[in-house]
């Protein structure tokens, strides 16, 4: 028996012990992943998100047509999504590996189903002329995607995704206030995450 070598590991069954160490590769890459993961979410990318709809909060409330209030709005969220995708991709390929990895695509996945009832949702109630209830819903639907997302990422992101979430249930009782709660839940949320995620967890 060479030394270290215990009689439990000299009888042990070569399948079973090659079967145990595949096990603990998978384990260790899964963990590795779902560290790199957890920071692929740009700060950077949340603070311009956030310039950007404080830019669009006081052009959106000049706009007379509630239609064409919309249209800042949308664009503003085209805007910001494209940013926030362009940093993320960057900072994933500063950190050497993939948006599109095990964590990465749970992320996106738990994401894009509440984004995408959104934005139904806001085709029907602008073609029924019902602007009224769009701010609560987006700032609801939102807030509910980040927290699911966020369940695969650093904590900051879930946090963030809840204070929208309060801050959509804010505009279904005073709907009055929607651009000032659009400007402090897509502006200045963004901005204090943004800078906090930047700061703590590699830009």
């Amino acid at each position: 028996m060479r030394a270290g070598e215990t009689a439990s590991d000299k009888n042990a069954d070569p399948i079973a012990l090659y079967d145990r160490a595949m096990d603990n590769l998978c384990f260790i890459r899964e963990t590795m992943e779902r560290a790199v993961a957890s920071t692929a979410v740009s700060g950077i990318g949340l603070v311009a998100a956030g310039v950007v709809a404080c830019i669009a909060a006081p052009m959106a409330a000049a706009q007379s047509a509630r239609r064409a209030w919309l249209g800042v709005w949308l664009i503003a969220a085209a805007v910001a999504a494209s940013v926030a995708a362009a940093t993320m991709w960057r900072k994933a390929r500063r950190l050497r590996t993939s948006l599109l990895s095990k964590p990465g695509r749970k992320l996106l996945l738990n994401l894009s189903p509440p984004i995408f009832a959104g934005a139904l949702l806001t085709c029907e109630l602008a073609r029924r002329g019902d602007f009224d209830v769009l701010p609560a819903m987006w700032m609801l639907l939102y807030g509910a995607g980040v927290i699911t997302g966020g369940a695969f990422s650093v904590r900051l992101v879930p946090t963030m995704g809840a204070c929208f979430m309060v801050a959509g249930a804010f505009g279904l009782l005073f709907p009055a206030w929607q651009n000032v709660l659009l400007a402090i839940s897509f502006g200045g949320l963004h901005l204090v995450f943004g800078a906090l995620i930047s700061k703590n967890h590699g830009g």
